[in-house]
């Protein structure tokens, strides 16, 4: 049985995030039983400085990119269709706004000590991309809670405390400090950077690949 540890840096407002993890799952199933994975997920936020209301999606990428509004529809609407070949709900993906995702990072490291951490990620992008929900909002992040069946009373108690604040900083720190700018960025083993949302057959070539060289 051959073992490979994953740590995958993303943000819940990163697109090609959800994208990367289905094509990832794509290429793990293909690997099938020869291998055995462990997944971890780890906090980057693309824009942490996000405060108040948000704003609409692609007016806020225009002015972020320098683009069009126009460009930023046209890369939407590829990335939706990306998704739905994948079987990820996008169908909001425009119509969301800008929002701070901090306390969204903090409650996936708490469904994380429950098994429920890649689960409390995918509703997230769900609410987020697929309704276009606000995901910042307390009511949104607790109704996600619910949909998994953790508990939403002490998920309300974690996001009107201070738990997983320091937790989650010194996630962020430890991978920017080791270079990671963009996501997703997908850590092999602790030692291999995969970067971007590659595609099923890439991924399954560099697992295997250093798996090989693991072994």
């Amino acid at each position: 049985m051959n073992k490979i540890q994953i740590d995958i840096v993303s943000d819940i407002a990163c697109p090609w995030c959800a994208i990367g993890y289905a094509r990832l799952e794509l290429a793990m199933e293909q690997l099938g039983p020869e291998y055995e994975f462990t997944v971890h997920w780890h906090a980057f936020e693309l824009d942490p400085a996000h405060s108040g209301k948000g704003e609409p999606i692609l007016p806020a990428l225009a002015k972020k990119y320098g683009r069009s509004e126009e460009e930023m529809r046209a890369n939407q609407s590829h990335m939706m269709t990306v998704a739905k070949d994948l079987g990820l709900n996008f169908d909001k993906l425009q119509e969301r706004l800008t929002c701070n995702t901090f306390d969204a990072h903090r409650l996936v490291r708490w469904a994380g000590e429950q098994g429920q951490q890649t689960a409390m990620k995918q509703a997230l992008f769900e609410a987020y991309f697929g309704k276009a929900m606000d995901v910042s909002d307390q009511n949104v992040l607790l109704s996600c809670v619910e949909a998994l069946g953790l508990d939403p009373v002490k998920a309300k108690q974690i996001l009107e405390s201070d738990q997983y604040i320091t937790e989650v900083r010194e996630d962020e720190a430890t991978y920017q400090q080791v270079g990671v700018t963009s996501v997703p960025a997908f850590i092999i083993n602790s030692k291999h950077l995969i970067s971007g949302a590659q595609e099923p057959d890439a991924l399954v070539q560099a697992l295997q690949e250093i798996s090989a060289e693991s072994a």
